[in-house]
């Protein structure tokens, strides 16, 4: 079978809505960062990922860790959408007694194989259960997503050194590239130069893409899949925000407490989802 496009389109505009609903009715959260990692999900679950949402811990899964924790509003909605736990639940995102915390929870949410939040564990331990797969001689593939800011921290070159030593060639990192993070423009916090020759110097395969794309996204996967003897890095050039022309030019739009100008442009946003996907505007 090859690339389904109109497919995983479908199944990244279902994400991107959800995603936009379930923060909108929250009140607030981390739009920039879980909007620009929607295509990366989309092409993960709706076309690569082996997983069984009616059996979350099944041994034979792909592994997903979102080393990028505050980008949960995206991995829930793509759990949701792709049958792991019922839509309605994403409304309780971030409240009392809720499954879905403001960051991912093994213990808490069906899907989710790692907790994550602070910043360079994910992908440690992502290196672990790639680790483990390899000295069982499973063929289980690790997939990891990092953000361009959280690479500031020291750990995660650490865990990429390692995955490199012990030629984890079933291990692959997205790096979203969406050049801000916290407190500004990336460039000017810690110049992160390139990326995929920071990889390649580390031993790493390395590939940038379109974060954008889902055809280029899919088809750098697949060139990833046939290394044998290295991890893979595949850097995608994103915008934060992404996908919401709005929230991409907001200046401050790593974590938004909506004003009543974005809030006016997010029910937008959902409305054009929803007529696109054929559906009624129901909040």
């Amino acid at each position: 079978m090859g690339f389904d496009l109109q497919k995983v389109e479908t199944f990244r505009d279902k994400i991107r809505l959800k995603t936009l609903k379930e923060l909108y009715h929250l009140g607030f959260g981390h739009y920039g960062g879980s909007l620009s990692i929607i295509e990366a999900l989309a092409v993960l679950y709706g076309e690569v990922m082996k997983v069984d949402p009616k059996n979350p811990k099944w041994e034979d899964r792909d592994y997903f860790i979102l080393s990028k924790g505050h980008g949960g509003p995206g991995l829930y909605a793509t759990l949701a959408v792709r049958g792991f736990f019922p839509e309605e639940v994403l409304y309780t995102l971030n409240q009392n007694g809720t499954t879905l915390p403001s960051h991912p929870d093994r213990n808490l949410t069906p899907g989710v194989d790692m907790t994550t939040g602070s910043l360079g564990q994910g992908i440690s331990a992502a290196v672990g259960v790639a680790l483990s797969h390899k000295l069982s001689a499973k063929d289980n593939y690790t997939f990891c997503i990092v953000g361009d800011g959280e690479l500031n921290e020291g750990q995660c070159w650490e865990a990429f050194q390692f995955a490199a030593h012990h030629k984890l060639n079933h291990l692959i990192v997205f790096v979203d590239d969406n050049k801000k993070q916290l407190d500004g423009l990336t460039k000017d916090i810690i110049d992160p130069l390139d990326f995929e020759e920071k990889f390649k110097a580390f031993g790493f395969y390395s590939i940038k893409v379109d974060g954008r794309s889902l055809e280029q996204i899919y088809k750098a996967i697949e060139k990833g899949k046939a290394q044998t003897n290295q991890p893979v890095a595949i850097i995608l050039d994103t915008t934060k925000g992404q996908g919401v022309p709005y929230l991409e030019e907001k200046a401050d739009n790593h974590h938004i407490r909506p004003n009543e100008a974005d809030q006016e442009a997010i029910l937008a946003a959902i409305a054009e989802l929803e007529n696109k996907l054929g559906k009624a505007v129901s909040l």
